[in-house]
């Protein structure tokens, strides 16, 4: 699956809930699911009940949609929690957490995950020193994630860092200085999403 160019307020719609996409536009009242919550579309809202199998579906869409990820990545990041040791569905949504999109993200470097995504790719970050713009570059803990000394002249940083502030307990985020540091392995507590893993895993297991 190509990642999605269209308008990402319809799949906000598609799945009856805001998956904050679209930063600050999530949080005002003209957020198109506010007035249209319903699924896109010529039969969005004759919506009719779910099947296991479409649940299961959902619940996969879902999370893809929450942080980014194409179909194939998806399957990557299963295959690899279901080698690890525990539960396969938190193994899944903690290894997808430690995505650098997602930590710039969490660490209150950008308003939503797409800007933290374009910026990673954009070459605006560091990690323990070393420039990485490949979003889906797995942290681990103690890296120290940092905005480029050349990047941190840009005023949007400074106007974004201030407003978001840090969103998780696992970073430690030194704003002044503009970078972070990964102190703990983030844990399902720690992932503040409305997902059901165990029907995801349920899906992949069939």
């Amino acid at each position: 699956m190509a990642r999605h160019t269209g308008p990402v307020c319809k799949q906000c719609r598609r799945e009856g809930l805001k998956l904050f996409l679209k930063g600050d536009k999530c949080y005002i009242d003209k957020c198109p699911i506010n007035s249209r919550n319903f699924a896109p579309g010529q039969h969005g809202q004759s919506r009719k009940k779910l099947t296991e199998y479409g649940l299961q579906l959902r619940e996969k869409q879902k999370v893809k949609r929450f942080y980014g990820i194409s179909e194939s990545q998806m399957a990557k990041y299963f295959h690899m929690a279901d080698k690890m040791k525990g539960i396969t569905g938190e193994n899944l949504l903690t290894t997808l957490e430690t995505r650098l999109d997602n930590v710039v993200y969490r660490m209150g470097f950008a308003n939503s995950r797409a800007e933290a995504r374009q910026l990673v790719v954009h070459g605006h970050f560091t990690v323990n020193g070393k420039k990485v713009d490949i979003p889906s570059y797995l942290c681990s803990n103690g890296d120290e994630i940092a905005v480029k000394a050349k990047s941190q002249e840009n005023g949007k940083f400074k106007v974004v860092i201030e407003n978001s502030g840090n969103t998780v307990n696992w970073v430690n985020v030194n704003q002044e200085d503009m970078k972070g540091t990964i102190v703990a392995d983030p844990t399902r507590e720690d992932i503040d999403l409305p997902i059901e893993e165990h029907l995801i895993v349920e899906l992949y297991s069939k």
